[in-house]
């Protein structure tokens, strides 16, 4: 910045100047420190206006810096909110897939024991039959055994 040179300017003067002796005073060219203090009043303007546009830019900057700033964080909430959504769903699904698999479980067994309960009775069923038929084969051996084939065989028919 020009003003920020010729202020430095300024005070190399004053700063280099002889000193009165006895005193904090000092002699300066009173040409050369005006003509550098005009430069300076002159600059100060063009200056002064380049420093606030880059401050309006800096705060625009900011601004837009922000702005992103907050649309990110919205994002990353809506990603959050939707990844613990579907780990809820998969909770969910997974505790379903369970009871159903307990239900089916349960079904299965109580199927078998209804199968498992028929066909024993259809067993005692047989195990009556048969038992009756070899009582009556048993029977025929005994007669065959004690009389004639003739008497047997008539008695087989009745």
């Amino acid at each position: 910045m020009e003003v920020v040179e010729r202020v430095e300017s300024a005070i190399l003067m004053v700063e280099e100047a002889r000193g009165v002796p006895l005193s904090a005073s000092c002699v300066v060219h009173r040409g050369e420190l005006l003509e550098v203090l005009d430069a300076v009043r002159s600059s100060f303007p063009k200056d002064l206006s380049a420093a606030q546009e880059i401050i309006n830019t800096r705060e625009q900057i900011l601004e837009e810096a922000r702005s992103s700033a907050d649309s990110l964080i919205g994002h990353a909430r809506e990603e959050v909110s939707r990844m613990v959504e579907q780990t809820e769903i998969v909770t969910a699904a997974r505790a379903e897939a369970k009871r159903i698999l307990r239900e089916v479980e349960d079904d299965a067994r109580a199927q078998r024991e209804e199968i498992e309960t028929y066909i024993d009775s259809r067993l005692a069923t047989l195990e009556v039959v048969l038992n009756k038929t070899l009582d009556v084969v048993n029977r025929g051996r005994e007669k065959l055994q004690g009389a004639d084939g003739n008497q047997v065989l008539s008695e087989l028919s009745e």
